[in-house]
């Protein structure tokens, strides 16, 4: 099974990633460095935008990707309502993946698949036993898109999964879809996990936003980079504008680690040093910025 988490970046990138990894392998074609050797026919399960807007923004991409994709991607426009938590929403998935000889399913985005408690082991157990169902029953490949919790390690990538670990013992593939560092042109970030290869590199994309289409923009800076990375002042003063000038000490830090993809402990000690040196006070319980 292959899944793919989606974090934060503007909602149109991870709308645009999504659709990144349906026509693509239904083009054939390979593009924003990715390598397809061949085209696949493609089953989206999409529950997010609506299905006419989703529709809208393929015929965006199709502008520039060209009609290769026409006769192997597919949009179930029945997805919304049917649970794969239950037999008769099991059904619905496989029936459908079966009259569109799907090679590859997507279901985008999972939460909308069940109505389990993500954070209750059980639950999620019987829910990745559903997945597995579907894959085996439609020997289709499956890309689930997953959202991920709101503060991660750089190192997290498949354990970054909102909810229960169980999703993460059960994938093969993992994609990881975050914000690059502040200083970066690129839209979006990409890293990757795969249980039976080695890893590519983290690499960066660029969104052109009239084609909704990914180009290459490199590979992501090294983790040594990263870790070497300094917090500065006007990071901690830019991030507490951005949130209105005045905020608590949780909200501070988890916008610091956004502006500049830091750890939580290097945010910390940003925070602590910009109090030292006066570049914002705390009052109150809020921090904010000297009058």
């Amino acid at each position: 099974m292959k899944e793919a988490a989606a974090k934060a970046p503007p909602k149109p990138a991870v709308v645009s990633l999504a659709q990144l990894l349906t026509e693509q392998p239904a083009a054939g074609k390979d593009r924003a460095g990715f390598t397809i050797p061949a085209a696949r026919r493609v089953l989206v399960c999409q529950f997010e935008p609506p299905t006419p807007q989703f529709v809208a923004r393929l015929a965006s991409m199709r502008r520039s990707v060209g009609a290769a994709a026409d006769q192997n991607l597919l949009v179930d426009t029945r997805a919304g309502g049917n649970l794969l938590s239950t037999p008769q929403g099991l059904n619905h998935f496989l029936n459908a993946a079966r009259q569109a000889a799907a090679e590859v399913i997507v279901l985008d985005p999972l939460y909308s698949t069940h109505d389990q408690d993500e954070n209750d082991t059980r639950s999620m157990a019987a829910l990745c036993q559903s997945l597995l169902r579907l894959r085996d029953a439609s020997k289709a490949a499956l890309i689930v898109v997953h959202h991920v919790r709101k503060s991660i390690g750089r190192e997290e990538i498949g354990s970054a999964f909102r909810g229960s670990s169980t999703l993460h013992a059960v994938g093969d593939s993992y994609l990881l879809h975050t914000r690059p560092s502040a200083h970066l042109s690129a839209t979006v970030e990409l890293r990757f996990q795969f249980r039976y290869a080695a890893a590519p590199e983290p690499r960066l994309l660029q969104l052109d936003p009239q084609t909704l289409c990914f180009s290459a923009a490199g590979l992501a800076p090294s983790k040594a980079a990263a870790a070497r990375k300094k917090v500065e002042q006007e990071h901690v003063t830019k991030a507490l504008v951005g949130l209105g000038q005045q905020a608590r000490y949780n909200q501070l830090r988890e916008q610091v680690m956004d502006l500049t993809d830091c750890s939580r402990r290097t945010a910390q000690l940003a925070i602590a040093e910009a109090c030292r040196q006066a570049s914002i006070v705390q009052a109150d319980g809020q921090y904010r910025l000297p009058f």
